[in-house]
């Protein structure tokens, strides 16, 4: 009988699923030369050329523009290396990706693994039962929800029965604001195991779990690694025009794992592979409170921008912001720039010093966010960076130039969504201020208007 060689289960876990840079690895060289020899780790080079082009192994990226040939003192020859990733180190002819490839590593799942005890609603539990079975059938599934529908709660049961089954799942969405918001929700619905959060900075970022809730920028760093791959809100930006994040998830994922996307707006080329029977879906036309979603009201503000120039907010928005600080209700003011945003705040905050601005490149978007949920500040004025992930009680929004081209109707649909999504209060106002209804506006009220009247037809809606 032959003994296998012994290896490191330190190692091991680092590695397992992943492809990593050398410089990644928190292990000394001649370990990971010895799992090499021994058949437990294997390298390949970062970037391979065929035919003179060259290939990015880890972000899939083959635009030739996007590499760069250097004298690299590594390996004492022109070296090429991929610009397209060089945010997560860099990746070069020389430079190698080690993944793992010896013995797996069987979880510890116990029986009561999951602690949720909600009820979901019959929207809800149809759905529930799909995702249950497209997981168990390997199968890539599409799940069209209205924003307010309770989508992560479908995915409770799926992902128990999953992890009872011995797989390993990841949730992935494109934004970082979703996985802050998601992360606690599934620890708390799952106590009894660990539960991985990965986006740029986190702290956890090389632990190894059998629940991971990642950005999908994350993925590069995986290799066949999960068994269910899960891709929250995936129309959303910047997944949605970027090819290389739906290579990450590819890449991350096993031959056989089972795929299952959540949306309230599928891209029109997934409601057409839908319409054509070649992606099966689930449709929750309704809220789990089981009631509608409120319908946008549309408002003429005149030249908004040329009021603005001259220091002025237009009178139907003043008067809208006026209205919910004196009935203390929170709101979010959406704008299509953070240049105007910057523009206009000081005339906000002479309604109210409190209100403040946030946006993707501000650093406390965060803490505001949260003083805004804790009710410390009466509202925000905000880019399309909230547009999702946002769930706070009594919200009421209003959109600034709703008719911009940056508000698309995914965009408006989103938007709209963040208004009347719990129990105790599911009205509330979502109002497109504008100087002339585009296109996306009306398809916007008109999908929201849709989706009402199919909930109301399935009964999925009170009287």
């Amino acid at each position: 009988m032959i003994i296998p060689p012994p290896f490191s289960p330190e190692l091991q876990n680092h590695l397992m699923g992943r492809h990593l840079l050398a410089l990644e690895i928190p292990f000394s060289q001649e370990l990971i030369a010895g799992h090499l020899k021994n058949g437990y780790v294997s390298e390949t080079c970062g970037v391979q050329s065929e035919s003179g082009l060259f290939n990015c192994v880890r972000c899939g990226n083959k635009d030739q523009a996007s590499f760069y040939t250097f004298p690299c003192k590594m390996c004492n020859r022109d070296c090429t290396y991929c610009r397209s990733c060089i945010m997560m180190g860099r990746v070069s002819e020389c430079a190698k990706l080690y993944k793992w490839t010896g013995p797996g590593v069987q979880f510890e799942v116990p029986d009561n693994v999951m602690s949720w005890e909600g009820t979901l609603s019959a929207g809800q539990q149809n759905a529930s039962d799909c995702v249950v079975e497209a997981i168990h059938g390997k199968s890539e599934f599409l799940v069209w929800a209205v924003c307010g529908a309770g989508k992560t709660e479908v995915l409770f049961a799926a992902i128990g029965a999953a992890l009872h089954s011995g797989k390993r799942i990841c949730l992935a969405t494109p934004r970082t604001d979703v996985v802050l918001e998601l992360s606690p929700r599934l620890k708390k619905a799952f106590p009894a195991i660990e539960v991985t959060t990965l986006h740029g900075g986190s702290a956890d970022r090389h632990g190894f779990s059998p629940l991971t809730v990642s950005t999908t920028h994350q993925l590069f760093r995986f290799i066949e690694a999960f068994d269910v791959i899960i891709v929250d809100e995936v129309d959303a930006f910047p997944y949605s025009i970027d090819d290389s994040l739906h290579y990450a998830v590819n890449k991350s994922k096993k031959f056989s794992a089972a795929t299952i996307y959540l949306t309230a707006t599928p891209t029109k080329r997934m409601q057409r592979l839908y319409r054509s029977g070649k992606l099966k879906a689930v449709i929750i036309p309704a809220r789990y409170h089981r009631q509608p979603i409120p319908v946008p009201e549309m408002k003429w503000s005149g030249n908004w921008q040329k009021l603005f120039l001259q220091k002025k907010i237009p009178p139907v928005i003043n008067g809208w912001v006026t209205e919910r600080l004196r009935q203390n209700i929170p709101f979010l003011l959406f704008f299509p720039s953070i240049q105007v945003m910057e523009q206009v705040i000081p005339l906000f905050q002479r309604l109210s010093p409190e209100l403040s601005i946030v946006h993707s490149q501000h650093p406390d978007r965060r803490e505001r966010v949260l003083a805004l949920r804790n009710g410390m500040v009466p509202g925000l004025l905000t880019t399309t960076i909230l547009e999702r992930g946002v769930t706070i009680e009594r919200l009421e929004v209003a959109v600034i130039g709703a008719e911009h081209e940056v508000f698309s109707e995914s965009a408006l649909v989103q938007i709209a969504g963040r208004v009347g999504r719990s129990f105790a209060n599911p009205a509330g106002t979502i109002t497109f201020f504008h100087y002339g209804k585009s296109k996306a506006m009306v398809k916007t009220v008109h999908h929201i208007q849709m989706m009402n009247e199919d909930a109301k037809k399935r009964g999925l809606l009170d009287e």
